[in-house]
Protein backbone atom coordinates (compact mmCIF):
# COMPACT_ATOMS: atom_id res chain seq x y z
CA UNK A 1 0.00 0.00 0.00
CA UNK A 2 1.29 3.45 -0.98
CA UNK A 3 2.35 5.58 1.97
CA UNK A 4 -0.06 8.49 2.41
CA UNK A 5 0.94 12.07 3.08
CA UNK A 6 -0.65 14.10 5.86
CA UNK A 7 -3.58 15.46 3.82
CA UNK A 8 -4.35 12.04 2.33
CA UNK A 9 -4.31 10.50 5.81
CA UNK A 10 -6.63 13.24 7.03
CA UNK A 11 -9.01 12.61 4.12
CA UNK A 12 -8.99 8.87 4.79
CA UNK A 13 -9.79 9.50 8.45
CA UNK A 14 -12.75 11.73 7.65
CA UNK A 15 -14.01 9.35 4.97
CA UNK A 16 -13.88 6.53 7.53
CA UNK A 17 -15.93 8.63 9.95
CA UNK A 18 -18.44 9.50 7.20
CA UNK A 19 -18.77 5.82 6.26
CA UNK A 20 -19.61 4.85 9.83
CA UNK A 21 -22.14 7.70 10.17
CA UNK A 22 -23.81 6.76 6.87
CA UNK A 23 -24.00 3.01 7.51
CA UNK A 24 -24.40 2.59 11.27
CA UNK A 25 -27.66 3.63 12.93
CA UNK A 26 -26.11 3.71 16.41
CA UNK A 27 -23.37 6.05 15.20
CA UNK A 28 -25.93 8.43 13.70
CA UNK A 29 -27.81 8.45 17.00
CA UNK A 30 -24.62 9.06 19.00
CA UNK A 31 -23.58 11.85 16.64
CA UNK A 32 -26.98 13.57 16.84
CA UNK A 33 -27.03 13.42 20.64
CA UNK A 34 -23.42 14.64 20.80
CA UNK A 35 -24.23 17.63 18.58
CA UNK A 36 -27.24 18.57 20.70
CA UNK A 37 -25.25 18.22 23.94
CA UNK A 38 -22.46 20.48 22.65
CA UNK A 39 -24.96 23.09 21.47
CA UNK A 40 -26.66 22.95 24.88
CA UNK A 41 -23.31 23.30 26.65
CA UNK A 42 -22.38 26.34 24.57
CA UNK A 43 -25.86 27.81 25.03
CA UNK A 44 -25.60 27.47 28.82
CA UNK A 45 -22.09 28.98 28.70
CA UNK A 46 -20.42 26.14 30.59
CA UNK A 47 -16.82 26.72 31.63
CA UNK A 48 -13.92 25.80 29.37
CA UNK A 49 -13.02 22.86 31.62
CA UNK A 50 -16.59 21.55 31.53
CA UNK A 51 -16.70 21.96 27.76
CA UNK A 52 -13.46 19.98 27.46
CA UNK A 53 -14.96 17.24 29.65
CA UNK A 54 -17.99 17.07 27.35
CA UNK A 55 -15.75 16.96 24.27
CA UNK A 56 -13.64 14.19 25.80
CA UNK A 57 -16.63 12.06 26.77
CA UNK A 58 -18.24 12.48 23.35
CA UNK A 59 -15.05 11.74 21.41
CA UNK A 60 -14.50 8.60 23.50
CA UNK A 61 -17.99 7.29 22.67
CA UNK A 62 -17.67 8.05 18.94
CA UNK A 63 -14.15 6.59 18.70
CA UNK A 64 -15.13 3.34 20.43
CA UNK A 65 -18.25 3.08 18.26
CA UNK A 66 -15.99 3.31 15.20
CA UNK A 67 -13.67 0.62 16.61
CA UNK A 68 -16.71 -1.55 17.30
CA UNK A 69 -17.81 -1.15 13.68
CA UNK A 70 -14.30 -1.94 12.42
CA UNK A 71 -14.22 -5.12 14.53
CA UNK A 72 -17.62 -6.22 13.22
CA UNK A 73 -16.56 -5.61 9.60
CA UNK A 74 -13.34 -7.55 10.12
CA UNK A 75 -15.30 -10.45 11.64
CA UNK A 76 -17.80 -10.38 8.76
CA UNK A 77 -14.93 -11.00 6.33
CA UNK A 78 -14.34 -14.40 7.91
CA UNK A 79 -17.94 -15.06 8.94
CA UNK A 80 -17.89 -18.53 7.33
CA UNK A 81 -15.26 -19.55 9.86
CA UNK A 82 -16.95 -19.95 13.24
CA UNK A 83 -14.98 -19.67 16.42
CA UNK A 84 -16.25 -18.95 19.96
CA UNK A 85 -13.77 -16.09 20.28
CA UNK A 86 -15.61 -14.23 17.49
CA UNK A 87 -18.63 -13.75 19.75
CA UNK A 88 -16.35 -12.66 22.60
CA UNK A 89 -14.70 -10.01 20.40
CA UNK A 90 -18.09 -8.54 19.46
CA UNK A 91 -19.24 -8.55 23.09
CA UNK A 92 -16.03 -6.91 24.32
CA UNK A 93 -16.13 -4.09 21.76
CA UNK A 94 -19.83 -3.51 22.42
CA UNK A 95 -19.07 -3.45 26.15
CA UNK A 96 -16.40 -0.80 25.59
CA UNK A 97 -18.96 1.41 23.84
CA UNK A 98 -21.42 0.84 26.69
CA UNK A 99 -18.87 1.89 29.33
CA UNK A 100 -17.98 5.01 27.33
CA UNK A 101 -21.69 5.88 27.08
CA UNK A 102 -22.11 5.46 30.85
CA UNK A 103 -19.12 7.75 31.37
CA UNK A 104 -20.63 10.33 28.99
CA UNK A 105 -23.93 10.25 30.89
CA UNK A 106 -22.08 10.75 34.19
CA UNK A 107 -20.10 13.69 32.77
CA UNK A 108 -23.29 15.23 31.36
CA UNK A 109 -25.02 14.90 34.71
CA UNK A 110 -22.16 16.56 36.59
CA UNK A 111 -21.97 19.43 34.08
CA UNK A 112 -25.71 20.12 33.67
CA UNK A 113 -27.43 19.05 36.91
CA UNK A 114 -27.31 22.50 38.54
CA UNK A 115 -28.22 24.45 35.40
CA UNK A 116 -31.90 23.52 35.16
CA UNK A 117 -34.31 25.16 35.02
CA UNK A 118 -32.60 27.98 33.15
CA UNK A 119 -33.82 31.26 31.77
CA UNK A 120 -33.63 31.56 27.97
CA UNK A 121 -32.90 35.29 28.02
CA UNK A 122 -30.09 34.72 30.50
CA UNK A 123 -28.63 32.03 28.24
CA UNK A 124 -28.69 34.31 25.21
CA UNK A 125 -27.10 37.11 27.24
CA UNK A 126 -24.31 34.79 28.34
CA UNK A 127 -23.59 33.78 24.74
CA UNK A 128 -23.44 37.42 23.74
CA UNK A 129 -20.86 38.00 26.44
CA UNK A 130 -18.77 35.10 25.11
CA UNK A 131 -17.92 35.82 21.43
CA UNK A 132 -15.55 32.83 21.25
CA UNK A 133 -18.57 30.58 21.87
CA UNK A 134 -20.37 32.11 18.90
CA UNK A 135 -17.28 31.67 16.71
CA UNK A 136 -17.03 28.03 17.82
CA UNK A 137 -20.67 27.44 16.85
CA UNK A 138 -20.04 29.00 13.44
CA UNK A 139 -16.92 26.93 12.71
CA UNK A 140 -18.50 23.64 13.84
CA UNK A 141 -21.63 24.31 11.76
CA UNK A 142 -19.53 25.37 8.78
CA UNK A 143 -17.33 22.27 8.95
CA UNK A 144 -20.43 20.06 9.06
CA UNK A 145 -22.03 21.86 6.09
CA UNK A 146 -18.83 21.67 4.01
CA UNK A 147 -18.37 17.93 4.55
CA UNK A 148 -22.10 17.34 3.97
CA UNK A 149 -21.91 19.28 0.70
CA UNK A 150 -18.96 17.25 -0.57
CA UNK A 151 -20.73 14.01 0.35
CA UNK A 152 -23.92 15.22 -1.37
CA UNK A 153 -22.19 16.30 -4.60
CA UNK A 154 -19.72 13.36 -4.60
CA UNK A 155 -16.86 15.68 -5.53
CA UNK A 156 -13.44 15.97 -3.93
CA UNK A 157 -12.35 14.75 -0.53
CA UNK A 158 -13.30 16.24 2.85
CA UNK A 159 -10.14 18.38 2.98
CA UNK A 160 -9.28 18.92 -0.67
CA UNK A 161 -11.24 19.92 -3.74
CA UNK A 162 -14.93 19.44 -4.38
CA UNK A 163 -18.11 21.41 -3.88
CA UNK A 164 -18.05 23.71 -1.93
CA UNK A 165 -14.58 25.11 -1.24
CA UNK A 166 -13.88 24.76 2.48
CA UNK A 167 -11.01 27.25 2.42
CA UNK A 168 -13.21 29.91 0.80
CA UNK A 169 -16.03 29.17 3.25
CA UNK A 170 -13.84 29.61 6.33
CA UNK A 171 -11.99 32.61 4.88
CA UNK A 172 -15.17 34.55 4.13
CA UNK A 173 -16.75 33.40 7.39
CA UNK A 174 -13.84 34.95 9.29
CA UNK A 175 -14.17 38.12 7.20
CA UNK A 176 -17.90 38.27 8.05
CA UNK A 177 -17.19 37.79 11.77
CA UNK A 178 -14.65 40.63 11.65
CA UNK A 179 -17.08 42.83 9.70
CA UNK A 180 -19.84 42.29 12.27
CA UNK A 181 -17.57 42.61 15.31
CA UNK A 182 -15.01 45.32 14.45
CA UNK A 183 -15.70 48.98 13.66
CA UNK A 184 -12.34 49.59 12.00
CA UNK A 185 -12.89 49.84 8.23
CA UNK A 186 -9.21 49.25 7.48
CA UNK A 187 -9.25 45.93 9.37
CA UNK A 188 -12.44 44.91 7.55
CA UNK A 189 -10.92 45.78 4.18
CA UNK A 190 -7.64 43.95 4.86
CA UNK A 191 -9.48 40.85 6.07
CA UNK A 192 -11.55 40.88 2.86
CA UNK A 193 -8.35 41.06 0.79
CA UNK A 194 -6.98 38.05 2.69
CA UNK A 195 -10.20 36.08 2.10
CA UNK A 196 -10.14 37.02 -1.59
CA UNK A 197 -6.49 35.95 -1.98
CA UNK A 198 -7.19 32.59 -0.31
CA UNK A 199 -10.13 31.99 -2.66
CA UNK A 200 -8.11 33.08 -5.70
CA UNK A 201 -5.27 30.75 -4.70
CA UNK A 202 -7.65 27.75 -4.71
CA UNK A 203 -8.70 28.57 -8.27
CA UNK A 204 -5.17 29.35 -9.47
CA UNK A 205 -3.88 25.98 -8.23
CA UNK A 206 -6.76 24.18 -10.02
CA UNK A 207 -7.99 22.75 -6.71
CA UNK A 208 -11.45 24.29 -7.16
CA UNK A 209 -13.48 25.79 -9.98
CA UNK A 210 -14.67 29.36 -9.67
CA UNK A 211 -18.21 28.15 -8.91
CA UNK A 212 -16.98 25.91 -6.09
CA UNK A 213 -15.13 28.87 -4.58
CA UNK A 214 -18.15 31.15 -4.96
CA UNK A 215 -20.37 28.50 -3.36
CA UNK A 216 -17.94 28.21 -0.45
CA UNK A 217 -17.79 31.98 0.03
CA UNK A 218 -21.59 32.29 -0.04
CA UNK A 219 -21.92 29.38 2.40
CA UNK A 220 -19.41 30.93 4.80
CA UNK A 221 -21.07 34.35 4.73
CA UNK A 222 -24.63 32.96 4.97
CA UNK A 223 -23.86 30.57 7.84
CA UNK A 224 -22.10 33.32 9.80
CA UNK A 225 -24.94 35.80 9.28
CA UNK A 226 -27.48 33.14 10.33
CA UNK A 227 -25.69 32.38 13.60
CA UNK A 228 -25.31 36.09 14.37
CA UNK A 229 -29.02 36.63 13.64
CA UNK A 230 -29.89 33.89 16.12
CA UNK A 231 -27.66 35.06 18.96
CA UNK A 232 -27.48 38.83 18.45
Amino acid sequence: MKKQNFVESLNSSVEGFIYVVKTQRNMRLHFLIATLILILGIYLNVSKVELLLLFGAIILVLALEMLNTAAELAIDIVKDFFHPVVRVIKDVTAGAVFLAAVNAIAVGYVVFWNRFPFDIQTGVYRIRQSPWHVSLIIFIALLFLIVAGKVLFHKGTPFRGGMPSGHAAFAFSIWTIITLSVRNNLVVFLSFIMAFLIARHRIKDNIHTIWEVIAGAVLGIAATFLVFQIFF
